[in-house]
């Protein structure tokens, strides 16, 4: 695009968002900055706003934007940046912008990590420790310690398998080490040295983990095989975090079910609903459950013993889904990332991208297309 010097940039925001505050802040550090706000709204799940001027389009630098891109390449001839308030950036992928330009994109990926690896933490806890049966007993008045085991496992020594070791797989991980889960992780791309396993992107501080060193074994690959030998770790709990791509489209379905049901495993996806083969997931959870087993590993019984899915195929799940009724599974409505800070936090990226423009480094949180994150 053109050549933009810092006395120059333009910066449209098209969110459904009030940020003035932070927009205040961000203009006092940067004087230089022209700030255009384009408002939008939420109607029925769906974000509408006013149809934004050719003239407007035409001048704007950066767009900080949660899904809306400009229709046509043509429209914005000065625009080099694009960052988006989503870790997830697959709703953009049929945009002309994504497919015919080479602009830069940037997403949050970091900012959600918090919330979501509290979310992960919850649903861990909560089915381990039998929550909705204490929750049912409750609410019909029955004090029922009988029916609860005495003999109840803890975290300690089980192991925690992270598919997709991003921020979010990084805050979980710190959270379920800090409760005594041994850590494994599994990436794409191999992470054999110390530099490798560092997370380059955004990090709230005191969170996550910056150097990559939780994980008591690191796998990796981009076949079949790879992941397979990764799922047959004995794994207790699995936490799929991965972004939705061609290549994580029914990345696990009967034969990876099969795997982990052998060691009656607990799923938790907070990636996309379609990263799983939901019939498949169904079929497993049904198996386990159908055994009479409850609670955790059990010997000669096969399946996955529970799931928590705060992502569906499709969404929302219809009323008839069986995934509602299954008493291993607690399905959330794609909520595990929301929070207060979520805006805040995807405003510091944008922060620290205008100064690593400024000074000429790298951008942070760079979208690569070919990888579809």
């Amino acid at each position: 695009m053109g050549d933009i010097s810092p006395k120059h940039e333009h910066l449209l925001v098209l969110i459904p968002y009030a940020v003035n505050d932070i927009l205040h802040s961000l203009k006092k550090k940067f004087p230089y900055l022209k700030i255009t706000i384009h408002s939008q709204q939420r109607v029925n799940r769906k974000i509408v706003s006013e149809p934004i001027p050719d003239g407007l389009w035409k001048d704007i630098t950066i767009l900080v934007t949660l899904f809306t891109l400009p229709p046509d390449p043509s429209l914005v001839p000065n625009l080099h940046l694009i960052h988006v308030l989503s870790a997830g950036v697959d709703r953009l992928y049929s945009s002309p912008i994504w497919n015919e330009t080479r602009i830069a994109i940037t997403n949050s990926s970091g900012v959600h990590g918090p919330q979501i690896a509290e979310w992960v933490i919850l649903q861990t806890l909560s089915h381990v420790h039998r929550q909705k049966l204490l929750l049912e007993l409750q609410r019909q008045h029955v004090w029922g310690a009988d029916k609860v085991p005495r003999e109840q496992q803890d975290s300690v020594g089980q192991t925690f398998g992270v598919l997709g070791y991003g921020a979010i797989g990084r805050q979980a991980a710190r959270a379920a080490h800090a409760l005594g889960f041994e850590v494994i992780a599994f990436t794409a791309t191999p992470k054999k040295t110390p530099e490798s396993k560092k997370d380059q992107g955004y990090i709230v501080p005191r969170t996550g983990d910056p150097d990559g060193s939780i994980p008591s074994a690191w796998y990796s690959g981009l076949d079949k095989a790879s992941l397979r030998e990764f799922l047959s770790q004995d794994i207790d709990v699995l936490l799929v975090s991965v972004p939705l791509t061609r290549e994580t489209t029914h990345l696990l379905a009967k034969e990876e079910f099969e795997i982990l049901g052998r060691n009656n495993a607990f799923i938790i996806n907070v990636s996309r609903g379609k990263v799983l083969h939901q019939e498949d997931l169904i079929e497993a959870l049904k198996k386990y459950s159908k055994s009479g087993a409850t609670g955790g590993a059990t010997a000669g019984v096969e399946g996955l013993r529970g799931a928590a899915l705060d992502v569906t195929d499709p969404e929302p799940l219809p009323a008839d889904s069986e995934l509602w009724d299954l008493e291993n599974v607690v399905v959330t409505p794609h909520i595990s990332a929301r929070g207060s800070s979520n805006v805040e936090r995807s405003f510091q990226i944008v922060e620290q991208n205008l100064t690593r423009i400024a000074e000429g480094e790298k951008l942070l949180n760079v979208v690569h297309r070919s990888k579809g994150y």
